[in-house]
């Protein structure tokens, strides 16, 4: 038993993420998803019924009018994102929303605006954050254990188009879609960006980016570099036409962190590991910290009902800072690739 009533999520839309998010918080007593709500009722239905949802919608409306519905979790195409957390966030509802949080920086720190004015709490989902990993590695540098953070190189590719930007899926996939926020920035690039906000602490102040582009019009394969403030400078790599990789590096000047900033414990493993330099000589050796591996969908999705139910302290994912920091990034990377010229960040 739990101290508090588990929180009742609605999902808008039948998304493959929402069907991993389900199945993450399936036996949870912490938080259920009790609603689904589609376009066309047939297929919320079938939704509900492959996944045991007790109920099934036929319009996003109809989800966010209803009254035993206390948080919503957005995982639509990224353009709609915006739109759907405010109308969320208006009726009253507590909102999960999927990366990227929004398309432009305005968007995102409305969506704030409006969830700190009507009450309610708000907050990007990444699942990699809520693991034990990603935790232990924020309190290392919390903690100074590798020193001021100096470098960063976080990268995250997969493949789904050939090395010439032909589709190797379906065509008509979102993350190919260039007018509904596809591409590899806002879709893996998201991931990697977040991981460089968290270890720097802030937010980069210029960037130069280069992009390879899809038949379809979306980015391929980006590379970005970022330059901060405090004297730290950073590189992100992401592309939609590689073999799977997904890796972080984290240098100061007294210490090394490696991650793989996982969404999930591999198949068979109960841990994710991490590998630690405590000192700056190259004699010093690595220590590898095996931590405990979760499904992610139900770590972040219990963290927020923590949240909610317990107040802002207990969620142990992104900040509002990270997250419209992060799209600020995202935005000045984005233009940089275009122009092929260094992008300051827009205040």
């Amino acid at each position: 038993m739990t101290e508090f009533p588990p929180l009742r999520y609605g999902i808008l839309g039948a998304a493959n993420i929402a069907r991993q998010f389900t199945r993450g918080l399936a036996g949870s007593t912490v938080a259920s998803v009790d609603a689904v709500a589609s376009r066309g009722l047939e297929k919320a239905q079938a939704f509900a019924a492959e996944l045991g949802i007790p109920r099934a919608l036929g319009s996003y409306e109809a989800l966010l009018a209803d009254p035993e519905i206390d948080a919503i979790y957005v995982p639509l195409p990224n353009h709609m994102h915006a739109e759907w957390v405010l109308k969320a966030i208006a009726a009253g509802k507590h909102v999960l929303c999927e990366k990227p949080l929004a398309m432009t920086t305005a968007d995102a720190r409305a969506m704030f605006a409006a969830a700190h004015s009507k009450g309610v709490m708000f907050a990007e989902a990444y699942p990699y954050m809520s693991q034990p990993q990603t935790l232990r590695m924020r309190e290392l540098i919390a903690e100074g254990t590798i020193g001021r953070v100096q470098l960063v190189t976080a990268a995250f590719g997969f493949s789904i188009v050939t090395p010439e930007g032909v589709p190797t899926v379906d065509p008509a996939n979102i993350r190919l879609d260039p007018n509904a926020g596809g591409g590899a920035l806002l879709d893996a690039g998201t991931y990697a960006m977040s991981l460089v906000r968290i270890a720097a602490g802030e937010a980069p102040t210029r960037v130069l980016a280069l992009a390879r582009y899809t038949t379809t019009g979306v980015d391929q394969t980006v590379a970005a570099t970022l330059q901060f403030a405090s004297g730290m400078m950073a590189q992100i790599t992401t592309s939609l036409g590689t073999a799977g990789n997904r890796w972080a590096v984290v240098v100061g000047d007294k210490g090394v962190i490696e991650t793989g900033y996982s969404n999930h414990a591999p198949p068979g493993a109960a841990t994710l590991p991490l590998r630690v330099k405590r000192g700056a000589p190259n004699t010093v050796p690595f220590e590898t910290e095996e931590l405990p591996g979760t499904d992610g969908f139900k770590a972040e999705g219990e963290s927020f009902a923590r949240m909610v139910r317990l107040g802002a302290s207990h969620w142990n994912g992104a900040s509002e800072a990270e997250s419209i920091d992060t799209v600020r990034a995202l935005e000045a990377i984005a233009k940089s690739a275009r122009s092929g010229e260094w992008v300051d960040l827009a205040p």
